[in-house]
């Protein structure tokens, strides 16, 4: 096919840094955060050196305008995956510089714009978010479809960041819209309108088992809530604003990381609350207005993980609890729900449709099957606990959008980040001039605000962590942790 490369593009240098053609065609767009507050012009800067070997398709600036650093018919050096790069357009995003790597309203909206234009070039009607990595590999795009992916599949690394992954199924539904076609891959809550109960539990059974898989909440509870809620997502909120859990735009003076909600999507409506005495009022309030159905089950599992009572989780140790009629309790004394029967009316909803049959188990979601990941500060700090996984992965991802933590085996062993000392003390050589030296083993450590610049170093740790395929290491002098990627042995 002939390529093109956007209109939307006000500044271009090309990067040396690419592998010529594409040997597959553009079906999927990735999305990446540049850790920094850049111009376009800057962006473009940082693959000028044919030594740094990394590139991308386009830049976009804090201001939101767009450059160009390799052509769209080149495969840049983008994802950490040769696969993924030759048919991907990648996208360099000006962001804050620690997790979540936030983004300002210019560079999404941009972004926005720009996933537009790539889709209209390349003859595409849908951008499609599926936001499962094994799901996606494996999907056959249609030939008016294109797929969104992320650099955090092929790599351990935290890129595009909390802040755009939670918003990557708001960004598909955007330009699908724009392009005049249907987001099929995200579930509207208009479609369950016409189910029966039983047909609207089997059609939104798998995702809460998927989500379980991310969250560790038992899916037959959050399934439960989904229906007392949203009346099987038939309710006024679930239908206009694919709201199935009643989050309003405020919950008890709480934020946290990883909401799905894009922060200024409200839907107000008149609601009842119940009196410690057992009387009802009624209120006019503001809810939060999700693109699709799995948004709103993401934000609410973000809530339940992240949401705060003071100095302490709200909703402590719900995250691996396997027992549901303890699980329920435990949401209701964090003051989840006024109503005095919301255990009770729970517990009946799980037993009536033997919910249980949905939660994750070893058998099907292929992870760590004797047990639970656990991401803390330490294993005797359980109150410090983030959150438990079957999937190892996703216990990493946790780890590393949490500074300090570590993942902890069922056992209680640190299995990661681990630092290495079998093969220290060991000299490194950096040949570059701007190494940037952190306050700990990853990208999401904050910067000292040092360089190294060129010359050989004395690494006496080594250590995985966020943002490097080599690992980091740690320098003799004290001075803190560098990427491996750009030091050489000796």
């Amino acid at each position: 096919m002939g390529y093109t490369n956007s209109p939307l593009v006000v500044y271009t240098k090309l990067s040396p840094n690419h592998s010529g053609q594409r040997t597959h065609s553009i079906d999927r767009i990735t999305p990446h955060c540049v850790v920094g507050q850049l111009s376009a012009e800057s962006i473009c800067g940082c693959f000028t050196s044919p030594t740094r070997q990394a590139s991308c398709n386009y830049g976009i600036g804090t201001d939101g305008r767009v450059s160009l650093c390799v052509e769209e018919k080149n495969r840049s050096w983008c994802s950490s995956s040769n696969s993924n790069d030759q048919r991907a357009v990648t996208i360099e995003c000006a962001s804050d510089m620690n997790e979540p790597y936030a983004m300002n309203s210019a560079v999404y909206g941009s972004l926005i714009k720009l996933c537009i234009d790539i889709c209209k070039r390349n003859g595409k009607k849908k951008l499609l978010w599926l936001g499962d990595k094994n799901k996606t590999l494996n999907y056959a795009p249609a030939a008016d479809e294109m797929i969104l992916t992320v650099h955090r599949w092929f790599a351990n690394k935290s890129c595009p960041g909390n802040w755009l992954y939670a918003r990557l199924g708001d960004l598909a539904a955007r330009v699908t819209a724009a392009l005049g076609g249907s987001a099929s891959s995200c579930l509207q809550a208009s479609s369950l309108k016409n189910l029966s109960e039983a047909e609207a539990v089997a059609k939104i059974g798998p995702l809460f088992t998927e989500n379980q898989k991310q969250s560790g909440i038992l899916a037959c509870v959050s399934m439960a809530q989904f229906i007392l809620e949203s009346g099987y997502g038939k309710s006024e909120l679930a239908q206009n604003a694919n709201n199935c859990f009643g989050m309003k735009t405020s919950l008890s003076g709480n934020s946290w990381s990883g909401s799905s909600w894009d922060g200024k999507s409200v839907y107000t409506k008149k609601t009842q609350e119940q009196n410690a005495d057992g009387s009802y009022v009624t209120i006019t309030a503001d809810f939060r207005k999700y693109a699709c159905v799995e948004d709103s089950i993401a934000d609410h599992a973000a809530y339940l993980l992240g949401a705060m009572n003071g100095s302490r989780k709200r909703y402590e140790a719900l995250a691996g609890c396997m027992d549901y009629k303890k699980a329920v309790q435990i949401i209701k004394d964090g003051g989840y729900a006024t109503s005095h029967t919301y255990v009770q009316n729970l517990c009946n909803i799980i037993e009536r449709w033997n919910l249980t049959q949905y939660n994750a188990s070893a058998q099907n979601q292929g992870g760590n099957i004797s047990g639970w990941y656990r991401v803390r500060k330490s294993w005797q700090n359980a109150a410090s606990q983030k959150g438990a996984f079957h999937d190892l992965a996703y216990a990493k991802q946790c780890a590393d959008a949490n500074p300090g933590y570590t993942v902890y085996d069922p056992a209680g062993k640190a299995v990661y980040p681990v630092t290495q000392t079998a093969s220290v003390p060991y000299a490194v050589r950096v040949s570059i001039n701007d190494l940037n030296i952190r306050k700990g083993p990853g990208t999401n450590y904050g910067k000292t605000g040092y360089y190294t610049g060129k010359g050989v170093f004395t690494i006496v740790a080594e250590s995985a962590g966020a943002g490097s395929v080599k690992g980091w290491g740690k320098l003799k002098s004290g001075a803190g942790w560098i990427a491996l990627d750009f030091a050489a042995r000796i």
